[in-house]
Protein backbone atom coordinates (compact mmCIF):
# COMPACT_ATOMS: atom_id res chain seq x y z
CA UNK A 1 0.00 0.00 0.00
CA UNK A 2 0.74 3.49 -0.47
CA UNK A 3 0.72 6.17 1.95
CA UNK A 4 0.48 9.58 1.52
CA UNK A 5 0.90 12.26 4.30
CA UNK A 6 -0.22 15.72 4.23
CA UNK A 7 0.09 17.09 7.77
CA UNK A 8 -1.22 16.71 11.39
CA UNK A 9 -3.67 13.61 11.27
CA UNK A 10 -4.47 14.01 7.31
CA UNK A 11 -3.30 11.16 5.12
CA UNK A 12 -4.42 9.06 2.37
CA UNK A 13 -3.46 5.72 1.00
CA UNK A 14 -4.29 3.65 -1.53
CA UNK A 15 -5.86 0.34 -1.44
CA UNK A 16 -6.54 -1.53 -4.87
CA UNK A 17 -6.99 1.41 -6.83
CA UNK A 18 -9.28 2.96 -4.49
CA UNK A 19 -8.05 6.26 -2.34
CA UNK A 20 -9.06 6.67 1.01
CA UNK A 21 -8.46 10.02 2.58
CA UNK A 22 -8.20 10.70 6.46
CA UNK A 23 -9.27 13.96 8.21
CA UNK A 24 -8.46 16.24 5.99
CA UNK A 25 -6.93 19.70 7.64
CA UNK A 26 -4.59 21.08 4.60
CA UNK A 27 -5.91 24.47 3.99
CA UNK A 28 -5.52 25.92 7.50
CA UNK A 29 -2.32 24.56 8.03
CA UNK A 30 0.28 26.39 7.96
CA UNK A 31 2.88 24.00 7.05
CA UNK A 32 1.01 22.61 4.18
CA UNK A 33 0.51 25.73 1.98
CA UNK A 34 2.59 23.69 -0.43
CA UNK A 35 -0.23 20.92 -0.59
CA UNK A 36 -2.85 21.77 -3.87
CA UNK A 37 -5.44 20.31 -2.22
CA UNK A 38 -7.13 20.26 -5.95
CA UNK A 39 -4.64 17.30 -6.70
CA UNK A 40 -6.29 15.59 -3.55
CA UNK A 41 -8.94 12.97 -5.52
CA UNK A 42 -10.37 10.59 -2.82
CA UNK A 43 -13.09 7.99 -3.44
CA UNK A 44 -13.18 8.12 0.28
CA UNK A 45 -13.04 9.88 3.22
CA UNK A 46 -12.93 8.49 6.89
CA UNK A 47 -13.23 11.28 9.97
CA UNK A 48 -12.36 10.24 13.05
CA UNK A 49 -13.97 13.13 14.73
CA UNK A 50 -15.57 16.44 14.21
CA UNK A 51 -12.92 18.71 15.06
CA UNK A 52 -11.68 21.55 13.11
CA UNK A 53 -8.01 20.21 12.58
CA UNK A 54 -9.89 17.20 11.23
CA UNK A 55 -12.15 18.52 9.08
CA UNK A 56 -11.44 21.57 7.62
CA UNK A 57 -10.93 20.69 3.93
CA UNK A 58 -13.85 17.55 4.19
CA UNK A 59 -16.75 19.45 2.67
CA UNK A 60 -15.14 20.79 -0.23
CA UNK A 61 -12.87 18.04 -1.32
CA UNK A 62 -16.16 15.74 -0.83
CA UNK A 63 -18.46 17.82 -3.29
CA UNK A 64 -15.27 18.12 -5.75
CA UNK A 65 -14.86 14.90 -5.80
CA UNK A 66 -17.71 12.85 -5.03
CA UNK A 67 -16.65 10.94 -2.20
CA UNK A 68 -18.15 8.71 0.24
CA UNK A 69 -17.21 10.23 3.28
CA UNK A 70 -17.67 7.66 6.46
CA UNK A 71 -17.94 9.03 10.23
CA UNK A 72 -20.02 8.97 13.10
CA UNK A 73 -23.73 8.88 12.73
CA UNK A 74 -23.57 12.81 13.90
CA UNK A 75 -20.58 13.65 11.76
CA UNK A 76 -22.44 12.16 8.69
CA UNK A 77 -25.36 14.23 9.67
CA UNK A 78 -23.54 17.13 9.66
CA UNK A 79 -21.84 16.90 6.77
CA UNK A 80 -25.14 16.08 4.44
CA UNK A 81 -27.11 19.11 5.82
CA UNK A 82 -23.66 20.98 4.32
CA UNK A 83 -24.41 19.19 1.41
CA UNK A 84 -22.30 16.17 0.79
CA UNK A 85 -24.24 13.50 -0.75
CA UNK A 86 -22.25 10.30 -0.01
CA UNK A 87 -22.24 9.33 3.57
CA UNK A 88 -22.08 6.84 5.35
CA UNK A 89 -22.57 6.52 8.92
CA UNK A 90 -21.28 3.70 11.62
CA UNK A 91 -20.75 3.54 14.95
CA UNK A 92 -18.64 1.29 17.14
CA UNK A 93 -19.29 -2.31 16.46
CA UNK A 94 -18.89 -5.12 13.29
CA UNK A 95 -16.94 -4.51 10.26
CA UNK A 96 -19.00 -2.80 7.39
CA UNK A 97 -17.60 -3.88 3.73
CA UNK A 98 -16.62 -1.34 0.90
CA UNK A 99 -15.37 -2.27 -2.14
CA UNK A 100 -11.80 -1.85 -0.98
CA UNK A 101 -12.44 -4.34 2.26
CA UNK A 102 -13.70 -4.19 5.36
CA UNK A 103 -13.37 -0.49 7.78
CA UNK A 104 -14.28 -1.30 11.57
CA UNK A 105 -15.11 1.77 14.07
CA UNK A 106 -13.00 0.99 17.08
CA UNK A 107 -12.81 3.36 20.27
CA UNK A 108 -10.95 6.35 20.85
CA UNK A 109 -10.79 8.65 23.66
CA UNK A 110 -10.83 11.37 23.01
CA UNK A 111 -13.41 14.82 22.86
CA UNK A 112 -15.55 15.62 19.22
CA UNK A 113 -17.25 18.16 18.83
CA UNK A 114 -18.05 20.86 15.38
CA UNK A 115 -15.80 23.93 14.72
CA UNK A 116 -19.04 25.51 15.56
CA UNK A 117 -19.39 23.88 19.32
CA UNK A 118 -21.70 21.90 18.90
CA UNK A 119 -21.79 17.85 19.34
CA UNK A 120 -20.13 15.48 17.00
CA UNK A 121 -21.07 12.16 18.65
CA UNK A 122 -18.07 9.61 19.30
CA UNK A 123 -14.63 9.97 18.39
CA UNK A 124 -13.52 6.88 16.59
CA UNK A 125 -10.61 4.78 15.32
CA UNK A 126 -10.61 2.49 12.32
CA UNK A 127 -8.92 -0.88 11.07
CA UNK A 128 -9.06 -1.67 7.82
CA UNK A 129 -8.98 -5.62 6.45
CA UNK A 130 -7.96 -5.45 2.81
CA UNK A 131 -6.35 -8.01 0.34
CA UNK A 132 -3.20 -5.34 -0.30
CA UNK A 133 -2.84 -5.38 3.71
CA UNK A 134 -4.44 -4.60 6.78
CA UNK A 135 -3.90 -0.74 9.15
CA UNK A 136 -4.91 0.44 11.79
CA UNK A 137 -5.91 4.06 12.38
CA UNK A 138 -6.33 5.39 15.63
CA UNK A 139 -7.55 9.05 15.41
CA UNK A 140 -7.06 11.78 18.32
CA UNK A 141 -6.82 8.94 21.32
CA UNK A 142 -4.80 8.33 24.47
CA UNK A 143 -3.56 5.44 25.12
CA UNK A 144 -6.33 2.69 26.06
CA UNK A 145 -6.28 -1.29 27.16
CA UNK A 146 -8.91 -1.17 24.08
CA UNK A 147 -6.46 -1.25 21.85
CA UNK A 148 -5.92 -4.79 22.74
CA UNK A 149 -8.78 -6.15 20.75
CA UNK A 150 -7.28 -4.97 17.55
CA UNK A 151 -4.98 -8.12 17.20
CA UNK A 152 -8.39 -10.32 17.29
CA UNK A 153 -9.61 -8.26 14.13
CA UNK A 154 -6.58 -8.01 12.36
CA UNK A 155 -2.63 -8.26 11.87
CA UNK A 156 -2.31 -5.27 11.27
CA UNK A 157 0.93 -4.07 8.39
CA UNK A 158 1.40 -0.64 10.07
CA UNK A 159 -0.40 1.76 12.44
CA UNK A 160 -0.93 5.14 12.24
CA UNK A 161 -0.98 6.56 15.82
CA UNK A 162 -0.84 10.29 17.25
CA UNK A 163 2.52 10.71 19.05
CA UNK A 164 2.21 14.73 20.10
CA UNK A 165 1.03 14.76 23.48
CA UNK A 166 -0.91 17.05 25.25
CA UNK A 167 -4.48 16.08 23.35
CA UNK A 168 -3.53 12.52 22.18
CA UNK A 169 -0.35 10.02 23.21
CA UNK A 170 2.70 10.79 23.47
CA UNK A 171 5.87 9.14 21.64
CA UNK A 172 5.90 7.02 24.94
CA UNK A 173 2.17 6.06 25.14
CA UNK A 174 2.31 5.30 20.89
CA UNK A 175 5.10 2.50 21.94
CA UNK A 176 3.09 1.00 24.54
CA UNK A 177 -0.26 1.11 21.70
CA UNK A 178 1.80 -0.49 19.00
CA UNK A 179 2.44 -3.42 21.29
CA UNK A 180 -0.93 -3.42 22.42
CA UNK A 181 -1.99 -3.79 18.73
CA UNK A 182 1.17 -6.12 18.07
CA UNK A 183 2.55 -3.77 14.93
CA UNK A 184 6.02 -2.86 14.49
CA UNK A 185 5.95 -0.07 11.98
CA UNK A 186 3.89 3.14 12.85
CA UNK A 187 3.17 5.74 10.94
CA UNK A 188 3.05 9.33 13.38
CA UNK A 189 0.95 11.73 13.32
CA UNK A 190 -0.31 14.97 15.03
CA UNK A 191 3.07 16.20 16.29
CA UNK A 192 4.59 19.52 15.17
CA UNK A 193 1.31 21.35 13.99
CA UNK A 194 1.47 23.60 16.76
CA UNK A 195 3.66 24.60 19.71
CA UNK A 196 1.80 22.49 21.97
CA UNK A 197 2.12 19.29 20.13
CA UNK A 198 6.36 20.26 18.96
CA UNK A 199 8.64 17.05 19.19
CA UNK A 200 11.51 15.82 18.58
CA UNK A 201 11.27 14.11 15.97
CA UNK A 202 14.82 12.68 16.15
CA UNK A 203 14.35 11.56 20.08
CA UNK A 204 10.74 10.08 18.81
CA UNK A 205 12.51 7.47 16.07
CA UNK A 206 15.35 6.44 18.23
CA UNK A 207 12.72 5.72 21.14
CA UNK A 208 10.39 3.16 19.00
CA UNK A 209 14.13 1.77 17.72
CA UNK A 210 15.13 0.96 20.93
CA UNK A 211 11.70 -0.35 21.54
CA UNK A 212 12.01 -2.96 18.15
CA UNK A 213 9.90 -0.38 16.24
CA UNK A 214 9.86 1.27 13.29
CA UNK A 215 8.41 4.86 13.70
CA UNK A 216 7.68 6.46 9.93
CA UNK A 217 7.80 10.97 9.90
CA UNK A 218 7.01 11.56 5.96
CA UNK A 219 7.45 14.69 5.06
CA UNK A 220 4.01 16.72 4.16
CA UNK A 221 3.45 15.83 0.69
CA UNK A 222 5.82 12.99 0.89
CA UNK A 223 4.32 9.24 -0.55
CA UNK A 224 6.34 6.30 0.77
CA UNK A 225 5.28 2.34 0.79
CA UNK A 226 3.93 0.65 4.12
Amino acid sequence: MRLTYYGQSCFMVEVDGKKILFDPFITPNPNAKHINVDEIKPDYIFLSHGHGDHVADAIAIAKKNGATCVGAAEVAGWLGKNGVEKVHPLNHGGPIAFDFGKARAVNATHSSSFPDGSYAGNPLGFVFTTDAGNFYYAGDTGLTMDMQLIPRWAKLDFAVLPIGGNYTMDVTDAIIAAEFVNCNTVVGVHYNTFDIIKIDTGKAVSDFKAAGKTLLLPAIGETIDV
